[in-house]
């Protein structure tokens, strides 16, 4: 069994620090620890099992504990997302996942504090100084089983009416390291595979798929519990293991106690920053007052 997670900094661990066609940078910036992965190469997509493209990781202080839109490690996680966007034109930030589960809650929760600015335009956001905005369409996608619609099919179907120039997906990950749960945010230029995190894959939604660059945002909020076990034992697991932590044969995954006050704040923290690399031209505090 392989191990499974959706953070680059994972699979380069479990594959190994000296692959070919593989770059990577880690520095410090307003005490959070940053690393930058760069797959290059068709090789190096095979041994980390990721897509082609760049992996910005940030390793936060548990989220368990609060923050405000003053902190300046919110500019510094905006200026990361910042770099992967588009310099100009319509952006559409999409809000994977299911609301009413709660650690698949955190899309939905996340595109909800996006502020949504397309709509603004003509005398009245000229003579309020709203014209600077930065045009920004935000939607939810809900799970195929509650809409009937794959998901990538929904933002292609968006796409294709109001022409972005880029794609921002949010969604929950998965990590192979409970210490790493509410703690670590990726930002990616791959795009993003819905539910691949918990064995549910769909249709990927990338350049490819979409038409337009899709930048993936996400925080790991569950381990799969094959993958804890096997972390945790340092090898594969026996017959008699996989029955232990598999009953029936069943998929499990697990998630820590404060979930829901973890995905509440990562929800703020990805918004804030997500609504400060979108409008630079505005402090967050102004921008907060706006949404």
């Amino acid at each position: 069994m392989g191990l499974r997670t959706d953070l680059a900094v994972e699979a380069r661990e479990i594959a190994g620090e000296h692959i070919g066609g593989v770059e990577y940078k880690a520095y410090n910036e307003n005490g959070l620890s940053i690393s930058r992965l760069k797959v290059k190469n068709q090789r190096a997509k095979h041994a980390l099992g990721k897509e082609i493209g760049t992996y910005i990781t940030i390793e936060l202080p548990s989220l368990t504990d609060n923050f405000n839109e003053t902190d300046k490690r919110l500019i510094t996680i905006g200026e990361e997302i910042r770099r992967l966007l588009p310099v100009n034109g319509l952006v559409l930030v999409v809000g994977l996942g299911n609301q009413e589960i709660t650690p698949d809650s955190l899309g939905p929760k996340t595109s909800s504090r996006v502020l949504a600015t397309r709509h603004i335009s003509g005398e009245i956001a000229r003579s309020t100084g709203l014209d600077r905005l930065r045009p920004v369409a935000v939607m939810q996608t809900g799970v195929t089983g509650q809409t009937g619609i794959e998901t990538g099919e929904y933002i292609l179907s968006i796409v294709k009416r109001i022409k972005p120039t880029a794609v921002v997906a949010i969604d929950a990950l998965a990590s192979r390291r409970i210490e790493r749960l509410g703690c670590t945010l990726q930002i990616s230029d791959t795009g993003i595979a819905p539910g691949a995190g918990v064995g549910n894959h769909r249709t990927r939604i990338n350049q490819d798929t979409i038409g337009v660059p899709v930048i993936a945002i996400g925080v790991p909020t569950v381990v799969d519990i094959q993958t804890l076990a096997s972390d945790l034992l340092k090898n594969e697991c026996s017959d008699k293991e996989q029955k232990i932590i598999r009953p029936d044969n069943r998929d499990m995954i697990v998630i820590p106690r404060e979930i829901d006050l973890l995905t509440e704040r990562a929800s703020r923290l990805i918004a804030f920053a997500l609504n400060g690399a979108l409008q630079n031209e505005f402090d967050l505090p102004d921008l907060v007052s706006l949404m």
